[in-house]
């Protein structure tokens, strides 16, 4: 900007006098009025509203108006194409997606009129829960226009903040109304779970018919009831608001009562809640005067008639605000109820009365909010710590797990700047960082500016913007002028990455197990007890060191030296590494080196002795994580440097020509392996695909492989599973080396060709009883095994590709679905060919395949595989081996401890609504 200034010297002056003008005319604020009467009924039969409207619009603008933009919020649950639906998608849901038509719902029969004039509605061109009010004649500055409609609604099942729940009715969001007009322009936007709202003020007068025996709460003040045989009409009347929100229930309980404000206004306190929720809620009204009082107390003297909070099924947990009402989902015990209560009624200050923009702006809402959510904790419960309890997770896990999830995404450069629009935060950073961080950096402000002129702050910003539109320019030039200070560096941080302040230097700090405590202040050494298994090292006893935590540090290692009670040898693993992490292309640089040590295989030799054959292997890794475009984007992508470092103990027979007798030695082999890999990976939840291009290059050969999923989501839940794998092998010089534990394989791939000792096998190489049955999904990914044949079928030193399949069975027609716990059922089917099946006399036809039943259990860590359909030349495998038990013998299954990840223990501590 400065250099096209200098440039444009002449340009610059003339856009200074007339960027002063254009200041000087919209420095008299401006806001439109407008006023409704609704009648509307419930037909609890078909879920459906029929109402009609009458708006009276107020062009406070000095703007003549040709146009309003209306919302029709109940159209974004009409289909699956709406920007509502996209973003639940976006969020991880499908619920919405693949619901039946009748739990969606939409607005129609509308008919608006203008001054008693009909008027042509315009879709939005992007958006169908928007439209444009094409007015008859233009709207001038300082005059009203009266626009009437009638309407009707299909009720949603509640998705989202509002709908039907059973014989339950959350009604919010539910008539047309106009989009706010500001000095910025029109602000039509379309209904998102993930983002509020922004509407104009106005008086509500507002009569509801519903079935007689339905208890109701609304917003705003009752003014009269009316009852025949069947139904009862309620009206209900408040002014200064710009929205309006009512809840049906048969059930409901009332508790009400009044509260004398300092003032010495009296106001009316109600709740209403349901019979399961009876002990819970028997302290709601005290709860509701306190946030009142110190809401009043902070900010200024709430100024409505009414305030009511009702328990409502709204599909989350939490609440939803409304003026003068709040909806409170199920709270499991009173204090969880009591910091809703206040959370949702402080909404009445900031949202309802100061009203600024949400979708734009979350952070003066939800973020001002949360800060004195933290004054009233403070207040109410002083600084509670649950450090002496008897409770083993609640010593390691803290209260506040906000705090230690934003210190996480801060760590791995996963953050957003507070000043971000609600609809492109992540799901993370928008209670993270919109509530979290904001209510951090009130903190800060107001330890700026002192907690008395701070305080005074937050009050004339209450009493000068009250029933208006604040931006943050309006709330800053408030703070700056009645503290006299200057805040340009404290609001800059509205706008930057990272945390609010330099972290404090940590202490050293032994542990046991584990703990997520005060990371902020220690750097722990954890220690616990360590235990391993294989077949031949058998029960492996040792020790656990390690210093994983969140945020997980920079500088991490794990460290599990073992005493194997098999092979009288000491085993282990462990691993140390170094993150770089950056707001660039490369978001995080791991380098790392790992190691292992453990027994492969044993041998008894003429003397009876067992000797054992070790492993062992070093892994020096670098590993670039790359940058998303956005921070709701679902991608992981990475590539990755491996070298495998591996030494293996063998045996080899020898003849001793001169005693004429076989001697036995146990040389030991070292091989390196590099290793390549390209990954691309989508988690988001309808279609996940990934794709992995992995490269490895040993002495003597190259090996390429591609390994493609893609997941097909079933509307009744589950879905299929698809995974193409492509693999070609290059010889590189001498063909004579012995290389067929590297060729690309189609059968169940056993111990042996686990060439990089990545997977767990009970026993690695073993060729009777259960643990010869163990196999990885890896290559051709087939689930029989060829393990006692030469050379197995479908393995290859040229190319092989094969297409994998696994669907899950509906729980309708899962016959494990009888037993008392939860048994995953799949089938599975796996087609594929190879270069030898396309020679002249080939071993097999072009294409063989294995079908058959998947049970997966632990998160499908492990996996058990019944091949029940099969290639010809697997049915004669089989007939070849002994007759007894072939059923059993046919059965494999994976152990894929490896896909226990630490980042699932941080996406699940630090995912925040």
């Amino acid at each position: 900007m400065k250099a096209f200034l200098v440039k444009n010297l002449l340009l610059f002056f003339f856009l200074g006098y007339a960027s002063n003008a254009l200041c000087q005319s919209h420095a008299e604020y401006f806001q439109q009025k407008v006023d409704f009467k609704i009648e509307v009924s419930l037909n609890d039969v078909n879920n459906t509203l029929d109402g009609f409207e009458v708006i009276d619009y107020t062009n406070n603008s000095p703007d003549t108006l040709k146009y309003i933009w209306f919302h029709l919020w109940p159209n974004a649950y009409k289909n699956d194409q709406t920007a509502f639906s996209e973003q639940l998608l976006q969020l991880g849901r499908t619920d919405f997606y693949f619901s039946d038509e009748e739990k969606r719902g939409y607005i129609n029969r509308l008919d608006f009129k203008v001054n008693n004039v009909s008027a042509n509605l315009e879709d939005h061109p992007q958006y169908i829960d928007i439209v444009k009010l094409v007015l008859p004649s233009p709207l001038v500055p300082g005059k009203s226009i009266r626009i009437t409609t009638p309407f009707h609604v299909k009720i949603p099942y509640n998705f989202s903040r509002g709908g039907y729940v059973d014989d339950t009715y959350q009604i919010t969001q539910w008539y047309p109304k106009p989009a706010v007009y500001d000095r910025l322009g029109w602000h039509p936007m379309p209904y998102l779970d993930q983002g509020e709202f922004y509407s104009e003020f106005g008086d509500y007068d507002v009569k509801i018919t519903l079935p007689q025996k339905y208890k109701l709460a609304a917003t705003g003040v009752e003014i009269s009831n009316e009852t025949t045989n069947r139904t009862k009409t309620i009206q209900f009347l408040q002014k200064n608001i710009h929205d309006f929100a009512w809840f049906a229930d048969k059930t409901f309980i009332e508790k009400k009562d009044t509260l004398l404000l300092p003032s010495g206004r009296i106001i009316h306190v109600a709740s209403y809640f349901t019979p399961d929720g009876k002990d819970v809620w028997k302290n709601s009204i005290s709860y509701l005067k306190n946030a009142i009082l110190t809401r009043s107390k902070w900010l200024g003297e709430y100024p409505y008639e009414t305030v009511t909070a009702v328990e409502a099924k709204m599909g989350f947990s939490g609440g939803m605000e409304y003026p003068t009402i709040t909806a409170i989902s199920p709270e499991a015990d009173a204090k969880s109820l009591e910091l809703t209560i206040e959370h949702e009624v402080g909404h009445n200050w900031n949202y309802g009365i100061l009203a600024s923009n949400e979708r734009d702006h979350p952070w003066m809402d939800e973020g001002m909010n949360t800060y004195f959510d933290n004054r009233y904790n403070a207040l109410k419960f002083g600084n509670e710590d649950n450090t002496t309890s008897t409770n083993f997770l609640k010593n390691r896990i803290p209260e506040n797990l906000e705090d230690i999830s934003y210190r996480t995404i801060i760590s791995e450069k996963l953050d957003q700047p507070i000043e971000t629009r609600s609809q492109d935060f992540s799901e993370m950073n928008y209670g993270l960082t919109a509530y979290y961080k904001t209510g951090l950096w009130m903190k800060d402000l107001e330890n700026f500016l002192g907690k008395e002129a701070f305080d005074s702050c937050m009050r004339v910003y209450y009493d000068q913007w009250k029933f208006k539109h604040p931006y943050p320019e309006d709330f800053k030039k408030i703070v700056e002028e009645v503290s006299g200070r200057n805040v340009d560096a404290i609001f800059s941080l509205l706008n930057k990455k990272g945390s609010l302040s330099t972290p404090p230097k940590k202490q050293l700090k032994l542990m046991p197990l584990f703990s997520f405590k005060e990371t902020d202040k220690y750097n722990y050494i954890f220690l616990s007890p360590a235990f391993g298994y294989n077949f031949y090292d058998k029960i492996m006893v040792g020790a656990l060191i390690h210093n994983y935590t969140l945020p997980v540090p920079r500088f991490h290692f794990f460290l599990a030296p073992m005493y194997a009670t098999g092979s009288k040898t000491l085993t282990g693993m462990g691993r140390i590494g170094y993150d770089i992490t950056s707001y660039g292309l490369i978001r995080k640089a791991e380098i790392s080196l790992s190691g292992a040590k453990f027994s492969r295989n044993d041998f008894v030799d003429s003397t009876g002795k067992n000797n054992y054959l070790g492993v062992t292997k070093l892994v020096p890794s670098i590993r670039l994580t790359f940058k998303n475009k956005n921070a709701t984007s679902t991608v992981t992508k990475y590539v990755q440097w491996k070298t495998y470092f591996i030494e293996e103990t063998n045996y080899l027979f020898t003849r001793d020509t001169v005693q004429q007798v076989y001697v036995i030695t146990y040389p030991k082999l070292k091989r390196t392996i590099n290793q390549l890999t390209l990954s691309i990976e989508n988690n988001r939840v309808l279609y996940p695909y990934s794709a992995k291009l992995v490269a490895e290059q040993s002495k003597g050969f190259v090996r390429l492989a591609f390994d493609g999923n893609y997941f097909f989501n079933y509307a009744s839940g589950g879905g299929l599973q698809a995974r193409l794998f492509v693999g070609k092998f290059l010889y590189v010089g001498n063909k004579n080396l012995n290389l067929s534990r590297y060729y690309l394989n189609m059968s169940g791939a056993n111990g042996d060709e686990d060439y990089t000792y990545s997977n767990y096998f009970v026993g690695r190489n073993e060729f009777e009883k259960a643990p010869s049955q163990q196999i990885m999904i890896k290559d051709g990914g087939f689930k029989v095994r060829t393990d006692l044949l030469y050379n197995k079928i479908g393995k290859s030193d040229d190319w092989l590709s094969s297409l994998n399949l696994k669907t899950d069975i509906p729980n309708s027609i899962n016959p494990l679905q009888v037993l008392p716990f939860k048994v995953p059922l799949k089938l599975f089917l796996d087609i594929g060919t190879y270069s030898e099946a396309w020679q002249k006399n080939a071993p097999t036809g072009k294409f063989i395949y294995d079908a058959g039943i998947q049970i997966s259990l632990l998160d499908e860590i492990v996996n058990i595989y019944f091949p029940i359909l099969y290639s010809k030349v697997y049915g004669d495998y089989f007939k070849s081996l002994p007759q007894e038990n072939q059923f059993l013998k046919r059965i494999s299954f994976s152990i894929d401890i490896q896909n226990i990840r630490f980042k699932k223990i941080v996406d699940n501590l630090t995912t925040s609504k």
